[in-house]
């Protein structure tokens, strides 16, 4: 049977916090059930020794694994059986735009029900949509609007996820860790998901390999249903609709918070995004293409590794806006048009200053109400997918006229000058705060 009890947040400090003596009023980390102080395991070991996260790490692990496997498998199915470049590409492009559309009309969902019975309902329903794919019945059209089915509900999945790691970690350090390792483990399956999706799809055909993953989606619901507390919903008394949703946007202090994270993304996926014709403009091989592709989630994983481990959560949040700002100019070395390594070498420094993500979890947990918890972490999570997908379309539009090196380096200005606004905008707020509540 499930463990069950209260949320974490209301409970003691733990000791084992790293904090920043400079912090006069460092944030306290709760004790979660489950979890046993131990001085000499400090970070992330930490956050592994809560028993309930253990499970919710092994269900983000199977769940996105498969979801990147099926979207290769499923995107090499159409093409199969279209022959269309265009249905190819439109098939993981539609996984982006019904990020929006689910975000902002069902992110209420995350706060009506019992959190555990959303992620579990989230994993089956996408678990029958990819079994319906592997039906040899089912047309190219109905693979596409089973696919816009999956995309959905991932924000619902994804922002219901956050706000219960909230109520099993704390809403302190231990918070921040665990969202970084989860993080940490996107990245990762991003790189492993779409080698072992390769490697599958030249030993089984599409259809099989988009079966296996909807074991995957099965397994997750399974852990998740067996090794997570049963909580109440955060808000089941409130029927509210989309004006909750605009309602959190018209707080000022949530809105800076939330274009924070959706504005670096919008311009982080342009390298990304041009790579292919970038190493074509070059003439280099299909290596360096990789090479390409890999350095930026590379320095991202290192990144958040070295800040979670050796800086305190003050520390972390300090850094926000300097490393937001560093972050861009590493894509001003493409204005050189460098070779693959100095490029390569720019894509790493610049996704090891993704790190800033920490001390803006931080940021963002402490804002909201936690009632609207889990809507306000869904609409950030389809924020974040939507912009990414205008980001790289916006890209290619731009780099139809421009030369690719110029557009990366310009995305860069661009980038640096718009988030050094709103921190600027920010940091007037808060001066703002502070003078009233004087």
């Amino acid at each position: 049977m499930p463990p069950t009890g209260p949320p974490a947040h209301h409970s003691a400090p733990d000791p084992t916090l790293d904090t920043a003596p400079a912090d006069p009023a460092p944030t306290p980390t709760p004790a979660v059930p489950g979890y046993a102080p131990a001085s000499a395991a400090p970070g992330y070991l930490a956050v592994f020794r809560v028993r309930e996260f253990r499970w919710v790490f092994g269900a983000h692990l199977l769940s996105l694994l498969g979801l990147v496997v099926s979207e290769i498998a499923l995107t090499v199915l159409v093409y199969d059986l279209t022959r269309s470049p265009l249905l190819s590409s439109l098939t993981f492009a539609l996984g982006f735009l019904p990020y929006l559309l689910g975000g902002t009309l069902l992110a209420g969902i995350a706060d009506r029900h019992p959190p555990r019975r959303v992620l579990v309902v989230c994993d089956l329903l996408c678990a029958g949509a990819v079994a319906l794919m592997v039906l040899p019945a089912t047309p190219v059209a109905g693979l596409l609007v089973l696919r816009c089915a999956v995309a959905a509900v991932a924000p619902v999945f994804q922002g219901t996820r956050m706000a219960t790691l909230a109520d099993i970690l704390g809403d302190g350090d231990l918070f921040v860790l665990g969202r970084s390792l989860l993080r940490i483990v996107s990245q990762s399956a991003l790189l492993a998901g779409f080698g072992v999706g390769g490697v599958l799809l030249t030993v089984v055909p599409a259809r099989a390999a988009i079966a296996l993953t909807a074991a995957t989606f099965l397994l997750s619901a399974l852990l998740l249903r067996l090794g997570t507390a049963r909580r109440p919903a955060r808000a089941a008394e409130k029927r509210e609709g989309l004006g909750a949703t605009w309602s959190l946007l018209r707080d000022r202090r949530i809105r800076r918070l939330m274009l924070l994270f959706w504005v670096p993304p919008l311009f982080v996926v342009v390298p990304e995004a041009l790579a292919a014709p970038y190493a074509d403009g070059l003439g280099v091989s299909t290596a360096a293409l990789g090479l390409l592709m890999c350095a930026m989630p590379v320095g991202t994983i290192a990144g958040e590794l070295l800040a979670g481990a050796l800086l305190g959560p003050a520390t972390r949040v300090r850094l926000v806006a300097p490393l937001l700002l560093a972050g861009f100019l590493p894509f001003l070395v493409y204005a050189l048009r460098p070779g693959p390594a100095l490029a390569a070498l720019a894509l790493v420094a610049a996704g090891a200053a993704g790190a800033y993500t920490l001390g803006l979890d931080a940021r963002f947990v402490a804002a909201v109400p936690e009632e609207r918890r889990g809507r306000a972490m869904t609409l950030m999570t389809a924020g974040m997918m939507t912009v990414q997908g205008v980001g790289m379309a916006g890209a290619g539009l731009v780099a139809e006229f421009v030369p690719v090196h110029l557009v990366v380096a310009g995305a860069g200005l661009l980038a640096v000058v718009t988030v050094g606004v709103l921190l600027a905008t920010e940091e007037r707020d808060g001066a703002d705060r502070h003078v009233t509540s004087r």
